[in-house]
């Protein structure tokens, strides 16, 4: 049947190509007027002092970032959809970004970012780190889902609680406006010292969170038949919140709160892949990792020079087809 979908092999390998070559475009895409085999040349060779310092410096960070956070928001979106069996869950339900987000933004305001450049991604990480022990002491040990998403909105409820007063008590009007724009979530001036800082906190949560494919696969006949399986549902929950702290938190500490992405790439493919989580982890991370690197690209083509932020722009795509899922889904249910 020529309308089926496509096999899982060739799913991935079109995703890896089409990552491959949405990497090379954000690396050839920018504001400096420099030709392809000049951009090469200076990035492969070295060839070029201001040539070498936009590729190397500017741009290959801003490329393996949007790879990496991307990559980041698909995979747990995936787990946690898996896990909680709910199309609509992402990394935000478990208060991770807002709390991140709130880490951030006391670097901001207390002036600790101004005196240390690297103080707003280890506050923001800080944050994310307590969001997720919060989450847990507050789920407990044996708690079920249900337990585990009301512990997560009331953690966010309060992170955003508590960014809204930072901003109503800002002691000056700039610090108020760095603080709206680092929440608008952009890659724009990160460097190479953010990838080395976030970098293998997102690797971390990888491992933890790529090894739950077989067991997110039991869950969907229900947690009774997964735990006569054999699958202990308690270190499942406690490696997905974990994991998805870990991976996220770092990708909110040098990129700000960038949402939809994780919403919205797992439900797009899993009609793909014939609705197994396990198939679902590595094609949500690769297609997360090209979806945000297209939108990088597409804020410096749409409007260059306006600095148009990246979470702006995935918020605007994202938000309508929430609410198309949202009326999907309770058309599915009369």
């Amino acid at each position: 049947m020529s309308s089926r979908a496509p096999s899982y092999p060739v799913l991935i390998g079109g995703l890896t190509v089409l990552s491959i070559l949405l990497f090379a475009a954000s690396l050839l895409i920018g504001p400096a007027a420099i030709g392809f085999w000049d951009s090469l040349a200076a990035l492969i060779a070295g060839e070029g002092e201001a040539a070498t310092l936009v590729m190397r410096e500017i741009r290959l960070p801003r490329a393996i970032l949007g790879f990496m956070i991307g990559a980041t928001l698909g995979l747990s979106g995936a787990v946690l959809q898996g896990l909680l069996r709910n199309p609509l869950a992402d990394p935000g339900l478990l208060g991770i970004s807002a709390s991140a987000s709130l880490g951030a933004v006391i670097a901001i305001y207390t002036g600790l970012s101004a005196a240390f450049a690297l103080a707003l991604p280890l506050s923001a990480l800080l944050g994310a780190v307590l969001a997720v022990l919060a989450v847990q002491a507050l789920a407990g040990a044996h708690g079920g889902n249900l337990t585990l998403i009301l512990a997560g909105v009331a953690v966010s409820s309060l992170a955003a609680a508590l960014t809204s007063l930072a901003l109503n008590l800002s002691p000056n009007p700039f610090a108020a406006l760095e603080i709206v724009f680092w929440m608008l979530g952009s890659l724009q001036d990160r460097a190479m010292t953010h990838v080395v800082l976030a970098a293998p906190f997102m690797l971390l949560g990888w491992a933890m969170l790529a090894g739950l494919g077989r067991s997110l696969d039991a869950l969907t006949l229900g947690e009774d038949a997964a735990a006569s399986l054999g699958v202990n549902l308690r270190r499942v929950r406690l490696l997905a919140v974990f994991g998805t702290a870990s991976a996220v938190g770092a990708a909110t500490s040098v990129a700000g709160a960038i949402g939809f992405i994780g919403l919205v790439v797992p439900h797009l493919l899993r009609p793909l892949v014939g609705g197994r989580p396990s198939r679902l982890l590595l094609a949500s991370a690769l297609a997360g990792g090209a979806v945000l690197l297209a939108a990088d690209v597409a804020t410096r083509v749409l409007a260059p020079g306006r600095d148009l932020k990246l979470g702006v722009l995935t918020a605007i795509v994202g938000a309508p087809f929430f609410l198309w899922l949202i009326y999907r889904t309770r058309r599915a249910m009369l």
